[in-house]
């Protein structure tokens, strides 16, 4: 029989199999249909008064019957729209669910070092993040993980594409560009480190979004994910009215290609690609923000035209409660359920209250009329497969035959 001292540094799954109790898959434990246990961090937590530390429990009374059906019950929550949320000055980050915890796992691995952003488009400035991010990390142990958010405005390249042209525009980080479906939310990314055996993950971001993130890790570690530490660490500041690297970001490319100004764009894109991949990128960019006259600045880079967007919210053109919305920072999409002077209180369909301010968010897109049906392993920028699935979001095809492939595979 293991001693008192062994029990204790055993994982919950351990003890419970150790102790013959059979679990509900939602962190709930069971011995003959009896709720005995739950896990509360990585670890059993009984509901008999007079449980045996490494032994069975005798059976519990009525009494401690009662209290354990209490304990397990689902709080009773009042519908979103109903709750009283909180006005605070800032936006916060997102409030913790209710959860019974993530799942334990052998921690195995040291380290991850992640990067969650829109890069739409991707720029030099970008460029400055991922290698911050490179050298931030434990041994080259570090990901990239592009968001999946697509719109025609603020982020008018899929993820697809978008993975594509990076690892040809940031070739030293390459193999660290994850593609995947499933990382829809930096949640998506913890989550995925938690189970994958990793002890720790450190966060790099820019300093806007540094205390989004700081406040994120703590309230959701241990509660969708749990490491033994978790850090956020600043990328830096932009200067938007800077010409040199600092002031390169996705919003200044946008508006260059809505204006038609390749100079300018040029500007943001990194010396590892040619003046005509360049073009190739700033064409592919116009192309899927179908660019129309009467278009306006605060949809596109909503930065650069802050009173505009402000005009339009308080005349309630946009964001409006009852919306679905995503917050372009972590990826959630929730229904807004109150409308601040600038910044809205949002409620996902988990539950899940976050808040945002309105630069920081954009109009949920549930059912996209985007064309689709090119596999993501033929978007390749300068491929014929490419070069078609572009052409469906011009008018007239005879547009998309600028397209020119010097890498097309021979």
């Amino acid at each position: 029989m293991k001693n008192f001292f062994q029990f204790l540094s055993e994982s919950a799954a351990q003890q419970a199999a150790r102790l013959g109790l059979e679990g509900d898959g939602h962190g709930g434990w069971y011995k003959d249909g009896e709720f005995v246990a739950k896990t509360d961090k990585g670890r059993l937590k009984f509901y008999n008064k007079r449980q045996r530390v490494g032994q069975q429990d005798p059976p519990q009374t009525d009494k401690e019957k009662r209290l354990s059906a209490t304990t397990s019950a689902p709080a009773q929550q009042e519908p979103a729209a109903q709750q009283q949320a909180p006005a605070p000055e800032q936006p916060a980050a997102q409030q913790a669910p209710a959860q019974e915890g993530p799942p334990p796992v052998e921690k195995t691995k040291g380290t991850l070092t992640v990067a969650f952003g829109r890069f739409n488009p991707p720029t030099t400035g970008h460029e400055k993040l991922l290698d911050t991010v490179a050298s931030s990390s434990d041994d080259g142990d570090y990901i990239i993980v592009p968001s999946r958010t697509q719109d025609k405005k603020k982020n008018p390249l899929d993820a697809d594409t978008k993975v594509s042209i990076m690892r040809q525009m940031y070739p030293n980080h390459s193999e660290r560009i994850v593609n995947d479906p499933q990382n829809r939310t930096i949640f998506d990314v913890l989550k995925k480190a938690h189970m994958d055996g990793y002890a720790g993950v450190r966060i790099i971001g820019g300093g806007d979004r540094v205390k989004e993130f700081e406040k994120l890790s703590g309230d959701y570690n241990g509660k969708l994910y749990a490491f033994d530490n978790l850090e956020v660490r600043s990328a830096g500041d932009r200067d938007p009215d800077s010409d040199d690297v600092s002031g390169m970001s996705a919003s200044k490319q946008r508006q260059a290609a809505a204006e038609g100004d390749f100079a300018t764009f040029r500007k943001g894109v990194p010396a590892s690609m040619n003046n005509k991949q360049a073009r190739e990128l700033y064409n592919t960019l116009r192309a899927a923000m179908q660019i129309k006259e009467g278009w306006s600045l605060w949809e596109i880079a909503p930065k650069f035209d802050w009173i505009g967007l402000r005009e339009n919210f308080i005349q309630e053109k946009v964001f409006n409660v009852g919306d679905l919305v995503e917050n372009l920072n972590t990826g959630l999409v929730g229904k807004i359920i109150r409308r601040g002077t600038n910044y809205l209180i949002c409620v996902t369909e988990d539950n899940i209250m976050f808040k945002s301010w309105i630069k920081d968010v954009m109009e949920a897109v549930t059912n996209s009329d985007a064309p689709s049906g090119v596999p993501a392993d033929q978007r390749l920028v300068g491929t014929d497969a490419f070069r078609k699935y572009v052409e469906k979001m011009v008018p007239g095809s005879e547009w998309g035959k600028q397209f020119i492939n010097k890498y097309r595979k021979k």
